[in-house]
């Protein structure tokens, strides 16, 4: 693909070059338009070749990206549920302490004031 493309930039010259070459001697109507016509065609060989280039070029990309992510699955998806646990772990703890810390304060006011802070039954 490289080749076809490094070959192509080679012969835009020599096609110019060798085409170029007779308008300098002896100007002519049907070289002009010969002149062109094998720029077009060598341009146009250029643009093909460098697209090539860069298809090639974003397949490869393309390849690359998914072996990345493929091979890095495994490491997310442990990552992932690492951090749920820890997650749940640390909300149990704080729900712990805010239940002990709220069973502390019920004790501490029925010693302050002789009642329950709890509502009394409806018997």
């Amino acid at each position: 693909m490289k080749a076809g493309f490094i070959a192509a930039a080679v012969a835009v010259p020599l096609i110019l070059a060798a085409a170029a070459a007779p308008v300098w001697c002896a100007p002519a109507a049907d070289t002009t338009a010969a002149v062109k016509d094998d720029a077009r065609t060598a341009g146009h060989a250029v643009a093909h070749g460098a697209a090539s280039v860069g298809h090639g070029v974003a397949d490869k990309s393309r390849e690359a990206g998914h072996a990345i992510a493929n091979g890095t699955r495994s490491a997310r998806d442990t990552i992932r549920d690492d951090s749920k646990k820890t997650g749940h772990a640390i909300a149990d703890g704080a729900r712990n302490v805010g239940r002990t810390v709220r069973e502390g304060m019920q004790k501490l006011k029925a010693g302050m004031t002789g009642k329950s802070s709890e509502p009394a039954p409806k018997s």
